[in-house]
């Protein structure tokens, strides 16, 4: 089978995030499937874009091929991504036949994070005579009208509703990360029966055989805490206003005088202010550390305690998570403290850890209090609970062929 999979900020282990249609692609290609991407040439999310020559560049990266669209350069999501998003589109609109006609694909994907890929996408399924799949990660445009307050009435808002709205309408299956999802999209035109949730994954085989380990600078500064007997609780992704992570600080405060100390690991536009908050309220149990390489990340998490990730509470999440993070933490085989309100919850569900959905500074000091007084053994079955779960149903070897299924 050929599958076209559209995604504007499709990533790779080569390019940086976003990992997702590269991991379940290469599943694809291993199950004898011929699978092409359409990324455009720049994203906000990779830790590196694409070399490109001219307005499209091919590259096969382990059996994969791209097909990167030369879009403007942006920072930030203003005027420049939105012009970047219609380059990407108007591109794919503009090269429908060609790409239907040298791709051939029975399945063509639509999967960029915002629904207007998704016209074009079904123009070039008409023209190869293909199934048109909608993936769906985010809700759009309910996603920056909740959390980032725009108005139903802005131009691009509406844009992104007729998006969506067409979306629903024209594809025949839609396949969700957020398991609580349908109720919203039949509202918005999709048919009974069509919608399928596969979240997101892992591949466990990489993280298991993963060598590398932590830069010297922060292996000194963990092996130092671990030789004075510190109980070492682990924040470990972006700092940004989305993951709360002022909560944080204020549950470290409440636990100063134990033996836990805070580690925050890694970058975002929020670590400046978050250490500038530490140092004003004379945190002498929190460190700031640097992000690490994604593949010293297992060799990080296994020094660890207790692993924690929390969200801002925002209404969207009533439709559910599904966070690479929590994959992370779960496959470290470490007690998670997750301080999320949110419509599913992988942590109570799979009992690795304490499920705070209050969002309470103080609740997320007992849990981490708690953890502490437990044995090491008791800790050891509770992340294992974790490691289990994920093995089980989230590999992306799992998850490639129910995301197949949907194409029958």
């Amino acid at each position: 089978m050929k599958i076209l999979l559209i995604n504007h900020y499709a990533g790779s282990i080569k390019h940086g995030m976003e990992y997702r249609p590269f991991y379940m692609a290469r599943e694809w290609v291993r199950l004898g499937h011929e699978v092409t991407i359409i990324a455009a040439s720049n994203s906000h999310v990779r830790t590196c874009n694409p070399q490109i020559k001219g307005n499209m560049t091919h590259e096969v990266i382990e059996g994969v091929h791209y097909i990167w669209l030369k879009t403007p350069a942006y920072s930030g999501n203003g005027v420049g991504r939105v012009k970047n998003m219609l380059s990407f589109t108007n591109q794919l609109l503009l090269r429908r036949i060609e790409l239907a006609r040298t791709i051939k694909p029975d399945v063509v994907i639509a999967s960029s994070t915002y629904p207007l890929d998704n016209y074009p996408a079904s123009k070039i399924a008409r023209l190869a005579s293909a199934k048109l799949i909608y993936e769906v990660h985010d809700l759009w445009p309910l996603s920056p009208m909740e959390i980032g307050g725009m108005s139903k009435w802005h131009p691009f808002i509406m844009l992104m509703q007729w998006a969506e709205n067409y979306a629903y309408k024209h594809c025949d299956r839609v396949v969700s990360m957020l398991p609580l999802a349908e109720s919203h999209m039949l509202k918005h035109g999709l048919a009974e029966g069509k919608f399928c949730y596969v979240p997101n994954g892992i591949d466990t085989s990489e993280w298991l055989e993963s060598k590398q380990t932590i830069p010297q600078e922060q292996k000194d500064i963990l092996d130092a805490l671990q030789g004075e007997g510190r109980f070492l609780v682990c924040y470990a992704g972006a700092h940004g206003p989305a993951n709360a992570l002022e909560r944080l600080m204020e549950a470290a405060a409440l636990t100063e005088g134990s033996n836990a100390v805070f580690i925050l690991v890694g970058q975002g536009p929020d670590k400046e202010k978050l250490i500038k908050t530490a140092s004003n309220m004379r945190l002498n149990n929190v460190r700031f550390l640097p992000a690490v390489p994604k593949a010293s990340i297992p060799s990080l998490l296994s020094k660890m305690d207790v692993l924690y990730i929390g969200l801002a509470h925002k209404s969207l999440f009533r439709f559910g998570i599904s966070p690479n993070k929590l994959m992370d933490y779960m496959m470290a085989a470490k007690p998670v403290v997750q301080s999320i309100d949110a419509g599913n919850d992988m942590v109570s569900e799979s009992g690795c850890g304490i499920s705070i959905s209050t969002g309470s500074q103080k609740d997320i000091a007992d849990a981490v209090l708690t953890l502490m007084k437990m044995n090491p053994e008791e800790r050891s079955r509770m992340g294992a609970r974790g490691h289990e779960y994920v093995l089980k149903s989230h590999d992306y070897s799992i998850l490639a062929k129910r995301f197949l299924e949907a194409f029958v």
